[in-house]
């Protein structure tokens, strides 16, 4: 079989096409919805925008950095940005991010729980990673922010290490259809060569604890950063928690009419100045 690395996905990239302006192509014909995961850090936030088709096939939309204090509010403004955004298909028609999961783990708790009970609205929820043998996903419960049981926040518990099992099963698959990966190729997109380091950083491996041997995910040597890894960990969380029917939501996609492209103001002053010729 082939071994997955950084240099094996970066060389999987591909063109998700040019619109008529020539800007690239942000939504390729497949997707069927978006989630966003969020990583925090005590100077950024860095999230993932994912596309999901059917059988578990996905497509990286966006991956990139917000950079400041996630206590301050202008940064969650800039992920405000993301997550109200109508991203485009090449025939005009759009979608938005169903639901965007946000790591709360970390020092960045209590600023976390404040921006997510304010955009509860726009399915923005806080999450927690948890190790070892549990579900991937769990119904959510309402925490205390600040110890306030009058101010309370929903909280996703994730079991993660399910989660990573699944994406790296997901990165071994070759040839496009059920849970294969795509990744876009440009600039824009932000896919680049310490995009993949990050989501390879980790491996399972059986290591010795307190209470025996058990299976742990670990960093792998020269890997420093696993933010990418664990935005997708949670925008695949997204996906499970809403748990849709694929084929319901292509359906309603093509239901949506396409935009309507107005005439150019030449053709409309043209228009004009052939008339008053006709007339004169």
């Amino acid at each position: 079989d082939e071994v997955v690395d950084t240099d094996g996905l970066m060389a999987r990239r591909e063109g998700y096409g040019t619109n008529t302006d020539g800007t690239p192509v942000e939504l390729p014909d497949g997707v069927l919805m978006l989630t966003c995961g969020v990583d925090t850090q005590p100077n950024r936030l860095e999230y993932e925008v994912l596309g999901h088709g059917h059988h578990g096939e996905t497509w990286g939309i966006r991956y990139g950095k917000i950079l400041g204090d996630p206590n301050d509010e202008d940064v969650w403004e800039r992920l405000d940005d993301i997550v109200d955004k109508v991203w485009k298909f090449k025939d005009g028609k759009g979608l938005k991010i169903s639901i965007t999961c946000v790591d709360s783990g970390g020092l960045n708790t209590t600023a976390v729980y404040k921006a997510c009970k304010a955009r509860r609205s726009k399915k923005v929820f806080a999450v927690k990673g948890r190790g070892g043998e549990y579900p991937f996903i769990v119904p959510a419960s309402r925490v205390a922010i600040e110890n306030n049981p009058k101010n309370l926040c929903w909280l996703y518990m994730l079991g993660v290490d399910e989660g990573k099992a699944y994406i790296m099963s997901a990165v071994d698959v070759q040839e496009p259809g059920p849970k294969y990966c795509h990744f876009p190729k440009g600039e824009m997109y932000g896919y680049d060569e310490s995009y993949f380091d990050g989501l390879l950083s980790e491996r399972l491996e059986l290591v010795e604890t307190k209470s025996g041997k058990k299976w742990k995910w670990v960093k792998i040597p020269g890997h420093d950063r696993n933010e990418a890894l664990d935005c997708r960990d949670y925008a695949m969380a997204g996906f499970r928690i809403i748990g849709p029917d694929t084929f319901v939501l292509e359906k309603k996609l093509k239901e949506i009419p396409e935009p309507k492209v107005r005439k150019t103001e030449p053709k409309k002053t043209r228009r004009k100045l052939e008339k008053i010729y006709e007339d004169w």
